[in-house]
């Protein structure tokens, strides 16, 4: 009888059935959105690079799928195997509180907790670090919102309650965001979102173009694989599984009217436009064989006993194919 169970729970028909992960479910008339949740056990995503709350694994709006997987295999502890608009914060090069803790100390990562600083010669973004304090997590549904709730003791001198509201608005995806620091020490960050942008599920070739409200100027060399006219970037072929585009961007100026972009596929005709309130600190673009992803950075530092806030709106529109132009949902 054992030797029967073994060989039926090595099976490759059930060694293919996929894990169902901790998730929630949120609609507007013409919106389905369906949204990991952070579970330190259970959770889609376990790593240390991105805020654990509120990635998205589908997003659909009149048909067009906006979110999904990019990668062929799923790895909860990888530093990216997540989806949708995710989040990293940022001090500098590294992250708070990093530069000033002992080896074996530990440093924090806004979304994911305290983590533990092993020896090494500088800091590994791409690196999956020791969670020592994960803090506590709370999530609170709305009518039409999630709510995540990450409190974090202090430790360090680092502390904070973190709020993330994903919030549906007609065919509007909101996101606001809120940062109390609660620790005795100013937390000094930056952050920016990955966005992965998967339309239609569709392969990142020259029908998908990025277009900003300023002149967009790469810093780095985009060509042959994309290039950049006027306002719009655009890809000059289908990427090959292990090619990718990245570069910084400059050319933005010092309001948050530049914290707007519209991402679209000539070719399916769905479209996404991107608005923040915050002024840009900087702009990465980077983009891989089935996701694209404008990454806008702005300044969420904050000083201890204050709260900082910031919002990112989405929209559905249309492509009216290869001429460019679109139209509001």
């Amino acid at each position: 009888m054992l030797e029967l169970l073994l060989t039926a729970l090595m099976s490759p028909a059930l060694q293919d059935v996929p894990p169902v992960y901790p998730q929630a479910e949120l609609a507007s008339p013409r919106v389905q959105l369906t949204v990991y949740l952070p579970d330190a056990r259970a959770g889609y995503y376990r790593g240390t690079r991105f805020d654990w709350s509120g990635a998205i694994a589908s997003l659909r709006w009149q048909g067009h799928e906006y979110f999904g997987p990019w990668f062929d295999r799923h790895d909860p502890l990888l530093h990216d195997g997540i989806t949708g608009p995710v989040e990293e914060f940022q001090a500098g090069d590294s992250s708070v509180g990093y530069a000033e803790a002992p080896v074996g100390g530990t440093f924090v990562r806004i979304g994911v907790g305290h983590v533990r600083k092993p020896d090494e010669p500088a800091y590994r973004r791409f690196s999956t670090y020791e969670i020592v304090d994960g803090g506590t997590w709370t999530v609170e549904r709305g009518p039409q919102s999630l709510t995540f709730v990450h409190t974090l003791a202090e430790g360090g001198g680092y502390a904070y309650v973190y709020r993330k509201t994903l919030r549906l608005d007609g065919d509007t995806l909101v996101l606001d965001h809120a940062l109390t620091n609660t620790g005795r020490k100013r937390i000094d960050t930056s952050v920016y979102n990955h966005n992965f942008f998967t339309l239609d599920r569709q392969p990142t070739a020259s029908p998908i173009v990025v277009r900003f409200p300023f002149e967009p100027k790469a810093t780095r060399a985009i060509a042959p694989l994309a290039g950049i006219t006027g306002r719009d970037l655009r890809f000059s072929r289908a990427l090959a599984p292990r090619e990718t585009v990245f570069t910084e961007i400059d050319g933005f100026g010092t309001t948050a009217t530049d914290y707007d972009f519209t991402l679209l596929h000539q070719d399916t005709k769905a479209a996404v436009r991107i608005r923040g309130d915050r002024p840009l600190t900087a702009l990465v673009f980077w983009s891989a064989a089935r996701t694209v992803c404008p990454e806008p950075y702005v300044d969420a530092s904050v000083d201890p006993g204050k709260t900082t806030t910031w919002r990112i709106k989405g929209r559905g529109e249309k492509s009216q194919g290869r001429q460019g132009t679109r139209d509001k949902a």
